[in-house]
């Protein structure tokens, strides 16, 4: 990484920011012209415009990158912060395996469900019961996909399910531990209102959810469910991004 950040003009954080827009720019560039990225030390060279149009298009194309660069750069660096935390994620499964970290959620959700059973009425005992179901089976799913799967997989499947692993615990132990309600539920609810107003609007969706549902008990665990998927994608984006200006080794 330092060796080619100093040819492009500089080591640290400046050149490898240098690299990183480069490689970024040359993938876009490589979408329409063929040799574009990392052709610098190619025999055949980078491919050059020769006619007008194609130069009109070339640039126009260029500064088109250029612009959404302003946008996908900062997003690529937050891809480098969550490759680096899906790593660690990553490095844990393959110390324990597929039925160690599936073993180790059983345990911890399991001790969730008993405490829901002693401490809830039987119908908020059952919703505890069936979230922890869906967080031991989400944190099995995503264990396998990452393992088994490509990098497709693992972005379409393996990082919804790590999220729904992820928010589950916080979401059931506020529904089992009342003290936590205003660290938890109240946000979440907040958050709802949020999206409600100024994500799903469109259509009237968010008044044919205000008028069907209420946000109350297991529906915040759902809640998260749902959100968990979409961010899920999200990040593997944002990984994919950070793996296209710097691969991971």
């Amino acid at each position: 990484m330092a060796t080619r950040a100093q040819r492009s003009g500089g080591g640290g954080i400046v050149g490898a920011v240098k690299v990183d827009l480069e490689r970024l720019h040359g993938a876009w560039m490589e979408i329409p012209f063929p040799r574009q990225r990392g052709r610098g030390h190619s025999v055949m060279g980078k491919w050059k415009p020769e006619t007008t149009p194609q130069k009109i298009a070339y640039h126009a194309w260029s500064i088109l990158g250029a612009l959404g660069l302003l946008v996908l750069y900062p997003l690529t660096v937050l891809g480098f912060a969550t490759r680096f935390y899906a790593s660690k994620l990553d490095s844990t499964t393959t110390r324990l395996g597929v039925a160690g970290v599936t073993g180790l959620a059983l345990v911890i959700w399991g001790a969730l469900t008993v405490i829901a059973h002693l401490q809830l009425p039987f119908d908020a005992f059952l919703a505890v019961a069936a979230a922890s179901a869906a967080a031991v089976v989400s944190t099995a799913l995503a264990a396998t996909f990452s393992k088994v799967g490509g990098r497709v997989t693992t972005v379409v499947l393996a990082y919804p399910f790590a999220m729904t692993a992820i928010f589950l615990p916080p979401v059931v132990a506020a529904l089992v531990t009342p003290s936590l309600e205003p660290y938890v539920l109240d946000p979440s609810y907040d958050l709802a209102v949020w999206v409600l107003d100024n994500v799903l609007f469109v259509g009237g969706l968010n008044e044919f959810l205000r008028a069907n549902y209420e946000l109350e008990g297991v529906a915040y665990a759902a809640m998260w469910v749902g959100f968990s998927f979409p961010l899920g994608w999200f990040l593997g984006f944002l990984v994919a991004l950070a793996n296209l200006a710097r691969p991971s080794n």
